[in-house]
């Protein structure tokens, strides 16, 4: 049968519209593979991110280690081989495999007298050790705040002046002369709202105890919830550290000058000991006996703070071992606030408040 030109079009226009058809089928199946593989790409780009940081610290460092290793610190600070506290116990965790139970001090003399003498570095000695660099970065965000210059108001004959130093700017939790006891019970059982571990250290004490910060840092959280009552949240400067003091006082329960984003210096009172919580009413008193809740919280990850991933270590040891630091405090009558008796400057808290000041113009 003969074709007509008019059939010629009709049939030349059916295939261009199959064509374009086709080619508009390909492109989206193109661009859904595409979109697939740049989701596929992206999720495992956010879990090899995610692999990168921290997610479990177990902090079982002795009173004892902790006190010969910092000891060591001080002793070599002015030397030619200066050592490090964190790294001399991050070298026995690696040793250790992070159990302080089998602790010898002769293993840290023998570590410390080959480093100090100049015989070998820290990296000489861990080189072998697969896991030194994780208990350097976990015991690292532990301590590293802790140690370091600072200077201190000191009254001599000439008047009150600022002495530089070096050694322990951390402080007890608790300050001079306020009688507690305390026992290790990170980890205990808690049923209030629902059943969990206890991620803190509870230090018993009188009512009214003024409670200090540890470290030098910033105000993150100020304020009420069921579990904690009356609570205090403090950041590290370097982000690495928060510091939780909970169940403080009914009616007055923070130092009046303290805020949200307020910075603070190691040693400042912060509150005052009570019994709030467990009540989903504000400023209720609801537990039986007066204490401070303190705990550590560490963030290698901000998604750490409130996720899943949240690591609290036992800071039993660290209290224990703290107790040499204890923060002389005063009461003024008039007001009935407590305050430090001796003001110190950490160069930390300078930087951060210039940081601020420079965020701000």
């Amino acid at each position: 049968m003969k074709k007509t030109s008019g059939t010629i079009f009709v049939r030349k226009k059916q295939i261009l519209i199959v064509g374009i058809m086709a080619l508009t089928l390909f492109c989206l199946c193109g661009r859904l593979v595409h979109n697939r593989l740049v989701s596929v790409s992206s999720g495992t780009a956010a879990v090899e991110k995610e692999k990168k940081y921290i997610k479990w610290v177990e902090f079982h460092v002795t009173k004892e280690a902790l006190q010969k290793a910092y000891d060591y610190d001080v002793d070599t600070h002015n030397s030619k081989h200066p050592l490090h506290w964190v790294e001399l116990l991050a070298y026995l965790g690696a040793r250790y495999g992070g159990d302080f139970s089998s602790y010898k001090e002769s293993d840290m003399e023998q570590a410390a007298e080959r480093l100090a003498s100049g015989k070998t570095t820290i990296e000489e000695l861990t080189k072998d050790m697969e896991y030194y660099d994780y208990y350097r970065q976990a015991y690292g965000a532990v301590l590293d705040g802790m140690v370091g210059e600072y200077e201190v108001e000191e009254a001599g004959a000439d008047g009150v002046k600022w002495v530089k130093k070096y050694g322990l700017k951390a402080f007890h939790p608790i300050a001079k002369g306020f009688p507690y006891t305390d026992y290790d019970d990170f980890g205990v059982s808690r049923s209030y709202g629902y059943k969990r571990n206890h991620l803190g250290h509870d230090m018993m004490g009188q009512v009214g105890t003024p409670v200090v910060a540890v470290e030098s840092g910033y105000v993150y959280l100020l304020g009420w919830n069921q579990y904690g009552g009356w609570r205090v949240g403090i950041n590290s400067f370097d982000g690495k550290r928060y510091y939780y003091y909970a169940h403080l006082r009914k009616d007055f329960p923070f130092a009046k000058w303290l805020k949200e984003g307020s910075v603070v210096q190691a040693g400042d009172v912060i509150g005052y000991m009570g019994r709030t919580g467990y009540s989903a009413n504000e400023n209720v008193n609801n537990i039986d006996i007066y204490h401070l809740h303190f705990g550590l919280q560490l963030i290698f990850d901000e998604s750490q703070r409130e996720g899943n991933n949240q690591i609290w270590v036992n800071v039993y040891p660290l209290v224990r071992f703290l107790y040499q630091n204890q923060c002389e405090t005063v009461r003024d009558d008039n007001t009935k606030e407590w305050s430090r008796v001796k003001q110190i400057r950490d160069p930390e808290a300078e930087v951060y408040r210039k940081a601020q000041a420079q965020d701000e113009k």
